[in-house]
């Protein structure tokens, strides 16, 4: 029988996460998650109904954590809608994502994962799909240049950017990166 105390599961979920990132996929185990849980062994196997539920409930709470708050959306809604505040925003996002190391990672390590187990493909691609589509909703409805194109490609760029940041931090200094983002809105995205 699967358990319900939810705040025990998000930490379960955000301890997968953890091992994801540091062990990779082949070391998520219960008993791993246990252990980064700090929790009496048994328990992440109380909470989730296979590894494959585990993996998949992993993927979605990196995504949920990758969310800007309310108070970033309201700024960002509130600034002018031009290149500046898109570079701006990009700026935040590559960030935000940065900042959310070891999810990045786990993530990284979940779609290598997807690429052996169709259920996690199929959750995987609809959650990014989604977020893709979100965003390009959001770059529509907020008024800033550019068009869906632009923001496909920009989600291409940043997200190797942040790969590279996080798996390799030497390639670039943390100015080129800077650069690099203002190159990329500058070029991608067209008055």
């Amino acid at each position: 029988m699967v358990r319900r105390n939810d705040e025990r599961r998000a930490a379960l979920v955000d301890a997968a996460i953890e091992v994801l990132a540091k062990e990779g996929a082949r070391g998520l185990t219960f008993r791993a998650v246990d252990t980064e849980a700090a929790v009496p062994a048994g328990t992440a196997s109380n909470y989730f109904a296979s590894r494959d539920d585990l993996l998949t409930q992993a993927g979605a709470r990196v995504y949920e954590r990758l969310q800007p708050d309310q108070a970033t959306i309201a700024r960002q809604r509130a600034n002018t809608p031009d290149r500046t505040t898109y570079a701006i925003l990009m700026h935040e996002l590559v960030g935000r994502i940065s900042a959310f190391r070891t999810g990045y990672l786990a993530l990284l390590e979940l779609r290598l994962e997807a690429t052996r187990r169709p259920e996690l493909r199929a959750v995987l691609t609809e959650r990014v799909r989604a977020d893709v589509d979100a965003n390009v909703a959001h770059h529509e409805e907020s008024g800033l240049p550019g068009d869906a194109t632009a923001v496909r490609l920009l989600y291409l760029a940043f997200n190797w950017l942040i790969v590279e940041q996080l798996t390799l931090p030497g390639v670039f200094s943390e100015a080129e990166r800077e650069q690099l983002v203002e190159a990329a809105v500058e070029r991608i995205v067209t008055p």
